[in-house]
């Protein structure tokens, strides 16, 4: 039996580069070569496309550019190709694709992009699709959905960069819409918490605006919950599952920040999350409403708050999770009795699953 052709694409360029380098070793040290034929694409931050035939070890670092071990190479989204077109020795090799991951967060990877990429070449993709995953990447929008559907989130209001004329407007609309400071200034379009900032006052608060707005033209700006940080990690098609665990996030910095989340390994991981069993069973409730709502597919890992009074808030979705070897989305899934390698073979079989229904 031929093994399945996978293409594992890393990189990007978004401001999430080097989370994708760190995701993508994880996956590429943890997939089952026996089941899967792996080819490596990446993407550099410049926007160039590469095969890469070296070892894994090398793409942490990103050492894996400059390796010599590299070809000029391109997603074909001729359907006749159904796969990948490299460069060698001056001439043109194409390689066939049963089934693509793209193991890359933010910009050109998790907004809908890269995912119509491989819609035009009819190559099945892990993940949600175009319009999934260009909703849940916009936090506006995100917001608009869940408010539509009756999911409680943060009261939020959002701003454009060519509407700003100054902070006394929006200062304003802090109070009247969001009860006051402290606030979380959000780039409407990048995860991992980049550019994101709380501010307390409204100094704070345009200095938030101008952080965010170096990410992105339009901004999200959140009322601060106070609650425990707990996630869920959700995995199906028509038949989500949730993970049997959720996982709660302590912080040692004010909030769970982008350096938090990938290179400080002091951040405390509680699983099972510290709550009480009808508080899991309402996030794992309301985790499926929202991945239906959202019409995710494949993955997504979606965050809540735990306010003192038990309430939940939904905090974020995020349709490709950080899957380094301190991500929540495979530890949640390994906790509840799934290993590693089974958890990509999963991903990889639902997005096949998902292409043949079409």
């Amino acid at each position: 039996m031929s093994r399945v052709k996978a293409a594992i694409i890393f990189g990007g360029m978004s401001s999430e580069h080097e989370v994708s380098l760190m995701s993508s070793t994880s996956v590429l040290q943890n997939i089952d070569r026996e089941k899967y034929e792996v080819t490596m694409l990446g993407i550099t931050k410049a926007g160039r496309w590469l095969e890469y035939t070296g070892p894994v070890e090398l793409i942490r670092s990103g050492e894996w550019e400059r390796s010599g071990q590299t070809a000029p190479a391109f997603l074909s989204p001729d359907r006749e190709i159904h796969g990948i077109v490299s460069l060698r020795d001056g001439r043109a090799q194409t390689k066939p694709i049963d089934v693509a991951f793209p193991v890359m967060h933010g910009r050109y990877a998790e907004d809908g992009t890269i995912q119509g990429l491989l819609e035009l070449a009819g190559i099945p993709c892990v993940g949600p699709g175009v319009l999934s995953s260009a909703v849940v990447m916009d936090k506006q929008f995100t917001h608009m959905v869940l408010d539509s559907v009756g999911i409680p989130t943060a009261r939020w209001i959002a701003l454009k960069k060519r509407e700003y004329t100054g902070l006394e407007a929006v200062d304003a609309q802090v109070a009247q819409k969001l009860g006051g400071y402290p606030v979380f200034v959000k780039p409407a379009n990048a995860g991992s918490s980049v550019g994101v900032s709380k501010a307390k006052s409204p100094e704070e608060l345009k200095a938030s605006i101008e952080l965010a707005f170096r990410y992105d033209s339009k901004l999200v700006i959140e009322e601060a919950i106070v609650g425990k940080e707990v996630e869920c990690a959700v995995m199906g098609n028509e038949d989500p599952v949730a993970s049997d665990c959720l996982g709660e996030i302590v912080p040692k910095v004010e909030f769970y920040d982008y350096d938090a989340k990938y290179f400080d390994e002091s951040t405390d991981l509680y699983i099972p999350a510290r709550i009480p069993a009808e508080t899991t069973r309402l996030i794992r409730e309301t985790a499926f409403k929202a991945y239906r709502a959202l019409e995710c597919r494949g993955l997504t890992r979606v965050d809540f708050f735990v306010r003192e009074d038990g309430s939940i808030i939904l905090n974020e979705p995020n349709t490709i999770p950080g899957f380094t070897h301190i991500s929540m989305y495979p530890k949640l899934f390994i906790a509840s009795g799934l290993p590693y390698p089974q958890i990509i073979d999963r991903l990889l079989t639902l997005a096949m699953e998902e292409a043949a229904q079409k």
